[in-house]
C-alpha cells in the first residue's frame, strides 16, 4: 500500500514539473523557483524535463562559469561585478550560489544573494541560493537538474558561485565550462597553491584585493608554480568593489568560450557534467538504500555487493591464471 502511495506522488511530481517546465520555456520566473524546489526534494525529475524538452535544449548554448576558491576571497562581490559586466552586454544571467547549508533546515545558511542586490529588479538576472547540504565538493547534488532549468529558461550564462570548501572544492570542474579560481593576498592561498586538485581544476585565475599588500607576490607565486607544471593559463588582478579588472576577466572568460567551442572541446565538458550527474544520482541512491531500516531491502544490497566482489575476483584469478600460461 505505501509503495502505491509512492508511486502515485511520484507521478504526480513528474506531471507538476512537466506543467512548470512548459511554463519555464515560456518565460516565467516564478515557476523556475517552482520547479529548483522540486528538483532540490526529488533530483530525478530532470530527466522528464530533459526528455520532453530534448530539442529544444540542444539548441540552447548557455555558457556555464563556475566561480571557486577560498573563503573569503571575495567570489559574491566579483561575481556581482562580472553579472553586471554581461548585463551591459545585455545577456540573461542566472546564478546559482551555493552557500553552507543551515544545521536546522538544510536550506541556504548565508544567502549571498545580499551582495547581489543591485540585480534583485533585473527581469533578466535570476539568483538562487542552495544549500551545499554537507557536500564536500562545494555543490549541492541539485545543481545538475537546476543547469537544465536554466538551459530551457533561456539564459545565456550561467554563474555558479561555490560555497568555499578550500582544496576540496574540485566538483566545480564536472560542472561548468569555464572554471574561475579567486585567490586573494594574506588569506593563506599562497599555502593552496601547493594543495593538489585545487590548481589544475581553473582555468582563469583572479587574485581579488588586489590592492591589499601581497597581490603582487602572490602573483608571481602563482606564475612559477604554472611554470613548473607546464600549464600557461590568464593571471587577473582585480579589486571587485571598484571594478578594476573586471573587464579584463570578461576578456579572458570570452576568449576560453571561444576555444571551447573552436576546438570542440565545450561537448566533452558536456559529456563530463551529464556523467557526473548520473554518477551523482546512483551514489546517492545507493546510500539511501545502504542506510534503510528495512532489513529485507539492506539484504538484497548486500547481497549484490557480495556478487559483484565474487564475479570480481574470478576475473581477477583468470586473469592471473593467463599470464602465468
Amino acid at each position: 500500500m505505501a509503495e502505491k502511495e509512492t508511486k502515485i506522488e511520484y507521478n504526480s511530481s513528474v506531471e507538476k514539473i512537466l506543467s512548470l517546465s512548459e511554463k519555464i520555456k515560456n518565460g516565467e520566473q516564478i515557476a523556475l523557483a517552482k520547479a529548483i524546489t522540486l528538483i532540490e526534494n526529488e533530483p530525478e525529475l530532470i530527466f522528464h524535463v530533459e526528455a520532453h524538452w530534448n530539442e529544444v535544449l540542444k539548441t540552447r548554448t548557455s555558457h556555464i562559469v563556475g566561480f571557486t576558491g577560498s573563503p573569503g576571497a571575495g567570489k559574491s562581490t566579483l561575481t556581482d561585478a562580472y553579472v553586471a559586466k554581461l548585463r551591459v552586454q545585455n545577456r540573461k544571467v542566472g546564478i546559482i550560489a551555493v552557500d553552507p547549508s543551515s544545521p536546522f533546515t538544510g536550506g541556504a545558511l548565508l544567502g549571498d544573494r545580499i551582495r547581489m542586490k543591485r540585480h534583485f529588479t533585473d527581469d533578466n538576472v535570476f539568483i538562487r541560493s542552495m544549500g551545499s547540504r554537507g557536500n564536500v565538493g562545494g555543490l549541492n547534488d541539485a545543481v545538475f537538474g537546476v543547469i537544465t532549468l536554466y538551459k530551457l529558461y533561456g539564459f545565456d550564462y550561467i554563474i555558479i558561485e561555490t560555497v568555499g570548501a578550500g582544496q576540496s572544492e574540485i566538483d566545480i570542474a564536472y560542472v561548468a565550462d569555464s572554471v574561475v579560481l579567486v585567490l586573494s593576498p594574506a588569506a593563506g592561498d599562497e599555502i593552496q597553491l601547493m594543495k593538489a586538485g585545487i590548481m589544475e581544476i581553473a582555468d582563469v585565475f583572479v587574485i581579488n584585493k588586489s590592492d591589499m599588500e601581497g597581490a603582487h607576490v602572490l602573483k608571481t607565486n602563482l606564475e612559477m608554480v604554472l611554470q613548473f607544471s607546464e600549464s600557461s593559463k590568464p593571471i587577473i588582478l582585480t579589486v571587485a568593489t571598484s571594478g578594476k579588472g573586471i573587464e579584463e576577466l570578461y576578456i579572458e572568460i570570452e576568449k576560453h568560450k571561444d576555444r571551447l567551442h573552436g576546438s570542440g572541446e565545450i561537448n566533452e565538458r558536456l559529456k563530463r557534467r551529464i556523467k557526473k550527474h548520473a554518477e551523482t544520482l546512483v551514489l546517492k541512491k545507493i546510500s539511501k538504500v545502504l542506510s534503510t531500516e528495512n532489513i529485507d531491502e539492506s539484504l538484497m544490497v548486500y547481497d549484490l555487493i557480495d556478487r559483484v566482489i565474487d564475479n570480481l575476483c574470478e576475473v581477477y584469478n583468470a586473469d592471473l591464471k593467463s599470464k602465468e600460461v
